[in-house]
Parts: structure tokens; sequence; C-alpha cells
């Protein structure tokens, strides 16, 4: 239990992190200097007013000195890495070198998928990313040793990870375009489903992105629904396809759970 305590309060502080890294990294700023502060007067934020959620909550939404509403991302991400922490923890405790792959990789699908919603680009960074950290931890990766009865096996599943994950998104993109005369997919999401495919295998891309394409599915029919969307609006689909890649981390999920004929 102490364990779990933990990992929950050690994923709060390394989301509040993250957050310095949504919000900077776009602007080519620096996330180490200058200290945390108010985006809207520019006061630093004192050690009090930084604790991850509780400080929000005590502040009440707002900056101490000029109380201008404090955005509500800042909470959400704190409140997401810390579960996503505490669950791998509770999950892949007794497994620590996958452990120490996938929770390096979440932080960085998580910083991924806020900028894209906020600004619909991804980084080809934290692909590259996603793909070393895929590639160096194919040995010890739960989603693999199935597959594979070597080191170089693992890797080699990896590798074929990486091409159909790439492959299939960049298909899709082409024939997206041949048939609605502009761009389906984004630059980005291609070469974020080949980092997937690097941590998942070719096996983890194909739930991957049914999972991504069920859930961005809802989401956008919610937003029609609230009418705060149209049918022909954009939506960044990486966030999807970053939630569909952490639960095959978690536990992958194969093809059969869809396709109730497939051999695989």
């Amino acid at each position: 239990m102490f364990g779990i305590i933990f990992f929950f309060g050690l994923g709060l502080i390394i989301g509040s992190f993250l957050n310095v890294c949504i919000f900077r990294l776009p602007a080519d700023e620096s996330i180490v200097f200058p200290p945390s502060h108010c985006l809207k007067c520019g006061t630093q934020i004192k050690w009090y007013d930084n604790i991850p959620v509780v400080s929000w909550l005590l502040l009440r939404g707002k900056c101490r000195v000029c109380k201008e509403p404090i955005s509500i991302q800042y909470p959400a991400v704190e409140l997401i890495t810390g579960v996503l922490t505490m669950l791998f923890y509770a999950h892949w405790s007794h497994y620590w070198p996958w452990l120490l792959i996938a929770l390096p990789a979440l932080y960085t699908m998580i910083v991924m998928s806020v900028i894209d919603f906020k600004t619909m680009m991804i980084s080809d960074l934290f692909s590259i990313i996603l793909v070393a950290l895929g590639l160096i931890g194919s040995p010890w990766n739960p989603c693999l040793q199935p597959y594979a009865y070597s080191w170089a096996g693992c890797i080699g599943q990896s590798g074929i990870g990486i091409i159909t994950g790439a492959g299939s998104i960049w298909a899709i993109a082409v024939l997206g375009k041949l048939i609605y005369k502009k761009d389906a997919v984004g630059e980005g999401d291609i070469i974020l489903m080949g980092a997937i495919g690097a941590l998942c295998g070719w096996r983890g891309v194909i739930t991957s992105v049914m999972m991504a394409a069920l859930l961005g599915t809802i989401y956008g029919f919610t937003l029609i629904f609230m009418k705060k969307a149209g049918r022909g609006s954009a939506m960044a689909f990486g966030p999807f396809l970053a939630m569909g890649a952490a639960i095959n981390m978690y536990q992958l999920v194969p093809p059969s759970a869809f396709f109730f004929l497939s051999p695989f």
C-alpha cells in the first residue's frame, strides 16, 4: 500500500513538471528557467502555491496575486499522471525493467497529447523518444515477449511494429486524401503510429488504432451533440492513439478482442 501511495504522489509531482513542458515547449522556452510563475501577471509562484492539485483547489483555481483563473489543465494533467503512475506501478511492480520503460513513455505521450489537443501539432521529437524507448526496452517488453524467443527477436518484433504502425496510417492518409481531396491524417500521426508500433508491436498497432477510432468517435459525437463542433471540424487524433497505446502497454489487447474470427 505504501508503494502505491508513494507512486501516486510521485506521479502528481511529475505531472506538475509535465505541465511546465506542455506550456513552454511549443513556445521554445526553457523548461528550467524562469521558475514557475503566473502566466497572467508574471508573479513567481511560492512553493506552497505549487503543491500539485492541492494548491489549485485551495486557491479555487485563481492566482493568489492577480486573481486571474488558472487553467484546469494543471490539476487535470497532475491527476492523470498520478493515477497512471500508480496503476502501472501496481500492475508491473514485479517487473521493474518494463516499468522503467513504460513510465517515461507514458509521460512523453501525456505531454505530446495535450500539446496536440491544444495546437493540432505533434513534434517528431516526441515520436523519436518513443521509438528509442520502444527499441531499447523491447527485450523486456511484455507486449512482444510472447511472440519472440530472444532479445534479437523482440527487437525484430519492435521493428516490425514500427513499419506496420507508420505504414498503416500512411495508407489511411493516402486513401483519405484520394476520397476527401484533403489531408485526412497529419504527418505527425504517421510517425507517432510508428512509435506506438515500437512499444506495442504490430498486434498492439491494430488494437491501438481501433480503440483510438472508437474513443475519437465518441468524443467527436459528444462535441457535435453539444454543438461545439460540426461534422467537418478538424480534431486531434494523437491523444486517442496515445490512449490506445497506454492501454496496450498496461495489458496487451489482442486483435482477437475485436475480430472474433481472427487467427491472431
